[in-house]
């Protein structure tokens, strides 16, 4: 049984389709999942990058093409009342509902849902203290301890090559995106290929040129 990290940040619809979709995707296959909530903006300034939502005309079709992927497959997904938001206080809620910082499908399900159905402000102060009495964390959202965990699974993920979200882990290899569903499914069905020369080939193409900022 293969054991798959999911590194997500309720701020990112990608995370959303991907954590939906996912059972459907990989269904017929035994897996066990580790949820680690990040700070996607600590990946991006780490990287030297901005959001997809940051850049315009990208931010147009970004919400556009959740919103059509969404009804290709059946989901329910309405955009929020103001995107990009401060996600701080779901990631940590979702870190204080589990004495390792690890929360269950239950509370991610339910913090991406409050993200990405209804089209509400996910950072409304009165939203945010309804999630939070439902959930019902058994330590204080912003206790140190809290902010601490989060910040060593954002690290841990920056170490191990993490450049965005959702990423899935497993065995070492990253998978990014939703659209990386299927090239992880074909993993888990042990597919050759993933043993070729091809993985490795792709970290040992030569720099051409480096373009100066």
């Amino acid at each position: 049984m293969k054991h798959i990290t999911f590194y997500l940040d309720f701020i990112s619809p990608y995370a959303y389709l991907a954590f939906e979709h996912m059972p459907e995707a990989l269904k017929g296959h035994s897996y066990t999942v580790t949820y680690k909530p990040i700070l996607f903006a600590a990946l991006l300034k780490h990287h030297g990058q901005l959001g997809p939502a940051e850049m315009p005309g990208k931010r147009d079709w970004t919400y556009r093409q959740v919103l059509w992927q969404a009804r290709q497959l059946g989901l329910d997904l309405q955009l929020p009342a103001a995107h990009p938001f401060n996600p701080l206080a779901l990631l940590r809620l979702a870190v204080a509902c589990d004495a390792q910082g690890l929360p269950n499908r239950y509370v991610c399900e339910t913090l991406l849902r409050h993200v990405w159905r209804g089209g509400a402000d996910a950072a409304d102060t009165q939203r945010l203290q309804a999630v939070t009495e439902l959930l019902a964390p058994a330590r204080g959202v912003n206790s140190d301890e809290v902010k601490a965990q989060l910040k060593a699974h954002t690290e841990e993920a920056i170490q191990h090559g993490v450049f965005g979200v959702p990423t899935l882990a497993v065995d070492g290899k990253l998978f990014w995106g939703f659209d990386a569903l299927p090239m992880l499914r074909d993993y888990l069905n042990a597919d050759p290929w993933f043993a070729s020369a091809d993985w490795d080939a792709a970290a040992k193409v030569q720099v051409g040129t480096v373009r100066s900022v």
